[in-house]
Parts: C-alpha cells; sequence; structure tokens
C-alpha cells in the first residue's frame, strides 16, 4: 500500500522588536510628543555594540522550509509494470523532466531491463531507432519524448514511420493541469492536446486521466499499432500522474491482457476471382511493395511466383524476394496482361509514366497494355488520412481487395493451385526458362555497369559497394540503410534471401532518418550476432550526428561506411536541370547544395564520438584493407566507421 509523508521545517520566529518598529509609522497624540520632547533633552546614554554571536543571529538568513515528499509507490512504477507486460526490450529517448517520474520508475524499480534505457541526443534519432529497430524485430521500441518541444523535434521522423507503415510507440510527457506547472518552462513545454500535432501521421493516440486508464490505453495503443496497416501510436503520460502515489482505490489496479488481431485477409470470393484472373494471364507480373512483415512473407512471395512462373517487380521498399532468384526483375507492366500489386503505396505510378517532374503542364500516360487487368491486394483502403498526401495518384483498378497482402497469400496460392489443370501447368513452364534468361542478362549487365570508373578517385558507388561485399559475404550480415543514393548497387550486386538483409528506407524521404534507424536497427541485431551494415549519406549524418555517441556508448557493433560525395547531390542534380532549362549553365548548382569548404572529416568526426574509425579514403586500393580493419572491430562488439571520399551517385 502507497504511503506519502510530508516533512515541514518551519523558518525561525520573528524578532522581539518588530512591532515597536512598525508602530513608529503611527501618529502620536501632543502628550506623547511632549514627553518626547523632554526625552530628547536628557543626556544621552551610549548605546552598546552587539556582539559577534548576536551579529550573526540578525544578519544570517533565515533556514529555508524544507519540504520533503517521499512515496513508496508513485503512479509511474505501475506504469512500468504495464509497459514490461508489452514486451518492451529497449526505450530511446532524449531526457526530458516531464517523464522523469517514468524514467527514475524504468531505471530504479524496472531495474533497467526489459525495457533497458538507450540514451539519445535528439529526440528525432530515438523515433528513427525505434523506426528501424521495428524493421528488424516486426515489433515497437519505446520512445519517450518531452512535452511539446520533444515531439516537435520527432515530428519528422514519426512522419517517417507513418509512411514506411511501421509500428512505432511514443509516450509523451506532459503536465495537464495548470495548478502543477512549476514555471513559465513547464508552460511552454505543455499543452492541452498534446498529440495533436502528429494525429495527422498517427494512427491512433490517447492521453489517460488515470492509471487504470493508462493501463487500458497503453496495451489498446500496442495492439492498434501493431495491426495492419502498422503505424505510430502515441500515449500522452500525465506528469502528475507519474509522480502522485498510487492512490489507495487503486492499489488492486488491473492490467489487461493484450491480445494482438490477426491480420485481415482477403474476401473469399474476390481472392477467387483474383486466382482466376492470374491463372488464365499469359504474361502476369507481381509488384511487390511492403509485402513481407516477417520472413515468412518472402517465403509465400516466392510460392505465389513459382506458381505462376510469374515475374517480381521489387519496389524495393524491404526485402520482399530474393534478389538471385530466376524470376527477380524479369518482367515489364508494358507488356503484362494482368498486373497484381502487393502493398503498392502508389499503384499508379508502377502503371504510368509522366513527363519530367516538375513541368507546367505535367502530362501522364498509361503504360500498360489495352485490356491489361490491374488487381491489387492492399492494407492502406482500410485505413488512411487525408492532409498528408503519402498515398500516391488514383489508380483505376479491375480487382482491388482490402486487406494485409501476407495474411492473404497463402489463401490466393491455394487457390492458383486449384485452378492449375496439366495444360495450363505447360504453358506456365514455358515461361520460366525465358525468365530465367531475362534475370541472367539484367545480371549481366549490372556487372558490365559496375566496371565503370572501377578505378576512379573519388571512389565509384560500384566499387565501394563490391568492396563491401567482397569482406562481409561469409558473415550473417544485416544492410540496415538505404540504398536510393548509392544507385541501388547492393542490391544489384549482392546476394539477398533473407528478412533481414534489406531493411528499406525512410518511408517519406525526411532526410536525418538513416544513421539513427541504422543505430536502431543493430540495436536489434546485436542479440543475433549479425554483423550491421550502414551506408551512411554524408548530408543525412549531419543532421544528427549524436547518434554516433549513442552507438559507442551503448556498444552497438555496426560498422559504418561513408557515402561522403560532400554534397546533398540530389538537390544538386535539380539545381542543374533547372539551370540547363534556363539555359543559364550548371557551374553555380553547388551553391546551397554542396558541403565543402571545408571538407567535414568524417573519421575525425567518428573518434570525438568515440568511435573507431579511418579515413577520408579516396584511392579505392585502400578500401578493403581499411573495411577489413573496422570489421574486426565490429566482431568484438563495437562500432567503427570508415570515411569514403565518393563518386556522387
Amino acid at each position: 500500500m502507497a504511503r506519502s509523508r510530508k516533512i515541514s521545517v518551519d523558518r525561525r520566529g520573528f524578532l522581539k522588536g518588530a512591532a515597536a518598529g512598525a508602530a513608529a509609522l503611527v501618529a502620536k497624540p501632543e502628550a506623547a510628543k511632549a514627553q518626547e520632547a523632554a526625552e530628547v533633552r536628557r543626556p544621552a546614554t551610549p548605546t552598546p555594540l552587539p556582539g559577534a554571536k548576536q551579529t550573526a543571529s540578525e544578519t544570517a538568513p533565515p533556514p529555508p522550509r524544507i519540504d520533503v515528499y517521499t512515496t513508496d509507490r508513485p503512479g509511474s512504477d505501475f506504469m512500468v509494470d504495464v509497459l514490461k507486460t508489452l514486451g518492451f526490450e529497449y526505450v530511446a529517448a532524449n531526457p526530458g523532466s516531464s517523464f522523469r517520474g517514468l524514467q527514475e520508475s524504468c531505471v530504479n524499480y524496472g531495474g533497467n531491463k526489459s525495457p533497458e534505457w538507450i540514451t539519445c541526443c535528439h529526440e528525432e534519432s530515438s523515433v528513427a531507432m525505434a523506426h528501424g529497430y521495428a524493421k528488424i524485430e516486426g515489433k515497437p521500441l519505446l520512445v519517450m519524448a518531452h512535452g511539446t518541444v520533444g515531439l516537435q523535434h520527432a515530428s519528422m521522423a514519426i512522419y517517417n514511420a507513418y509512411a514506411d507503415r511501421v509500428p512505432v510507440y511514443i509516450m509523451l510527457g506532459n503536465v495537464q493541469d495548470v495548478a502543477w506547472r512549476r514555471s513559465d518552462v513547464e508552460w511552454a513545454h505543455s499543452v492541452q492536446d498534446a498529440a495533436s500535432m502528429v494525429r495527422d501521421y498517427t494512427k491512433w493516440d490517447d492521453a489517460p486521466v488515470s492509471l487504470g486508464h493508462f493501463a487500458e490505453s497503453a496495451v489498446r495503443a500496442y495492439k492498434i499499432a501493431m495491426t495492419p496497416p502498422m503505424e505510430p501510436v502515441v500515449i500522452v503520460a500525465d506528469a502528475v500522474l507519474q509522480e502522485e502515489p498510487v492512490p489507495e482505490a487503486d492499489r488492486r489496479l488491473q492490467i489487461p491482457k493484450l491480445t494482438l488481431a490477426s491480420p485481415p485477409a482477403g474476401d473469399y470470393g474476390a481472392v477467387k476471382e483474383a486466382a482466376k484472373m492470374l491463372v488464365n494471364a499469359e504474361n502476369p507480373v507481381i509488384v511487390a511493395g511492403r509485402v513481407a512483415r516477417t520472413p515468412e512473407g518472402i517465403n509465400l512471395l516466392v510460392q505465389l511466383a513459382e506458381t505462376l512462373q510469374a515475374p517480381v517487380l521489387d519496389r524495393r521498399f524491404r526485402t520482399n524476394f530474393p534478389n538471385r532468384h530466376p524470376l527477380f526483375g524479369a518482367g515489364n507492366v508494358r507488356t503484362a496482361d494482368v498486373v497484381l500489386g502487393l502493398e503498392v503505396p502508389d499503384m499508379w505510378f508502377a502503371t504510368h509514366t509522366q513527363t519530367p517532374v516538375n513541368r507546367m503542364g505535367m502530362e501522364a500516360k498509361r503504360i500498360t497494355q489495352p485490356g491489361a487487368k490491374v488487381i491489387t491486394i492492399f492494407a492502406g483502403d482500410l485505413s488512411g488520412k487525408s492532409n498528408y498526401q503519402d498515398f500516391g495518384r488514383y489508380d483505376e483498378v479491375d480487382l482491388a481487395i482490402a486487406a494485409d497482402a501476407q495474411a492473404t497469400l497463402p489463401i490466393l496460392i491455394e487457390e492458383c493451385r486449384k485452378l492449375i489443370t496439366p495444360d495450363r501447368k505447360a504453358a506456365i513452364q514455358q515461361r520460366a526458362a525465358k525468365l530465367a534468361e531475362v534475370s541472367r542478362k539484367n545480371r549481366e549487365r549490372d556487372i558490365e555497369q559496375a566496371a565503370w570508373g572501377w578505378d576512379a578517385s573519388p571512389v565509384s558507388t560500384a566499387r565501394m559497394a563490391a568492396e563491401l561485399w567482397n569482406q562481409i559475404k561469409t558473415e550473417d550480415w544485416s544492410l540496415v540503410s538505404d540504398v536510393t543514393f548509392v544507385s541501388w548497387w547492393p542490391l544489384r550486386m549482392w546476394d539477398i534471401d533473407k528478412h533481414y538483409q534489406f531493411i528499406g528506407g525512410h518511408g517519406a524521404y525526411g532526410i536525418g532518418y538513416g544513421a539513427p534507424a541504422a543505430v536502431g536497427a543493430a540495436l536489434a541485431n546485436k542479440k543475433h550476432g549479425r554483423i550491421s551494415v550502414n551506408i551512411q549519406c554524408d548530408g543525412d549524418l549531419n543532421y544528427a550526428p549524436g547518434v554516433l555517441w549513442t552507438a559507442a556508448h551503448h556498444r552497438i557493433p555496426m560498422l559504418n561506411i561513408m557515402h561522403n560525395n560532400r554534397a546533398y547531390h540530389q538537390e544538386l542534380m535539380y539545381l542543374e536541370d533547372m539551370a540547363a532549362r534556363a539555359r543559364r549553365g550548371v557551374e553555380n548548382a553547388g551553391i546551397g547544395t554542396a558541403i565543402n569548404d571545408p571538407n567535414i572529416d568524417y573519421a575525425m568526426m567518428a573518434k570525438a564520438y568515440g568511435m573507431f574509425s579511418e579515413g577520408p579514403i579516396d584511392n579505392p586500393n585502400d578500401l578493403g584493407p581499411a573495411i577489413k580493419r573496422a570489421l574486426e572491430v565490429v566482431k568484438k562488439g563495437e562500432p567503427a566507421l570508415i570515411d569514403v571520399v565518393t563518386q556522387p551517385r
């Protein structure tokens, strides 16, 4: 049972002469004035000087009133009990006073275990770490953020996770009751509706007003976040609720049991219709978006593709299909008679082409052949928001199944197999050899292109990817970074067939995601003993480089390879394009886009944060040995960074 005590030590009493001093301010009667005049005429007697003891007693400040407030069980202890039932391994946070009660309970009452506290230098890094972690583990990492300012810092990373359909669990501190706000700081950091600023790009939020309410909402939030489409959730943890003792009436508080919802599978009749269209197709093509939520998702997509001998075009949002499989990348939407989109958020983009970006009077054209049928299985049809336009243009499809694709695949595979007659099986198998040949030629083309500029300095991105692959290919590795800005070379050259070997990119392409997401994914890989590899863009790292300290401080093993092209190169290319259209030349395109003069020494930056590093390296022949040395450090359980001066893409 909770007990609280308040112990007070009063100030000492006022000096006895205080009342006499106050009386001197009062007007005197005439008799008193005459007596006073007589007293003035009397000989003055010397006034004794005060001694040292008396002087000290009169001039020393009074002892302060001391309030000692204690409790045997604050509300935050119960909150931690709730969080432990949800199975959080870690909590990532930049310190904030609005969740000080929860932090104290986590590290003391909870023993700093399940969840273990991970110290971050920026709230955006906290959420991005949770983003990367969830794409490895398939479940949320807990994030704590401080009031208005903490959530404002975290907001871009929350939007990235929302657009990437990743479950992130955010606990936000706030002081709701004005009577408990101690200063102008707490007023500035408190808010009426704390989650409102991110409500457009979160799936659910609540602000519990009691501990029982907190328990229900905390469990509900986890369930909602983990139900496809998976997205971030926010629970507001009121500071008073955290710090006040658990009320007597609440000493038998209950924590609801967490029961995750089964992912929604497609309507059986609609799935049967889709199977019929796919089996009867002469040139079916599968477009994969965010299909594989788990390793099983990859296995199921392989089964479907092989059953139909249908090529898979991967949108590269994450690992959906083995990139060395004969059906990988072997198809073409332009020649398909049936196109199946699986968790593709922008199906219109997959079936259309349009004139160059930002052209006035932009023209668009459908690229599918006349009569081609389009089928979509997309959980995004079950949930959506309007303000943030991350969903792409509306595409006219022939059959739309609002369901989770991975959950629907077993039914679709079974129905396709039922419909395949011996004659259809023979026709389907005839496609296999042709598609395998296309895939082989694509592979040869990539290898040939990788040789261009092989010995160039700065180092080509293909050479960087190849040298890295040579060092890790026999290890249990995980690529924990996006590869858009290195021309997708790892996906074109490496052998990727496991769910954790490529986790995709930003979601909303908000820069500043890369480094902390890689650290979060590496944190998840740590207990599995995997080598986490991060190809790190220079512009991205400069948003919040303090995450290097987090990796070093918490001994998170990962190999960081800097793609140091000394520019925000995509924006530089856009500026060159604009200048070329205006026929003004591209000489000034580096103004506002280059990251040089002075060049940034990322190896020195990493050392400053306590991380092993080498570089900058601009000779490609030096790269392989440097990676090998860094890899030895990583295998010992520490992070390392190699600064590579690279070609633009």
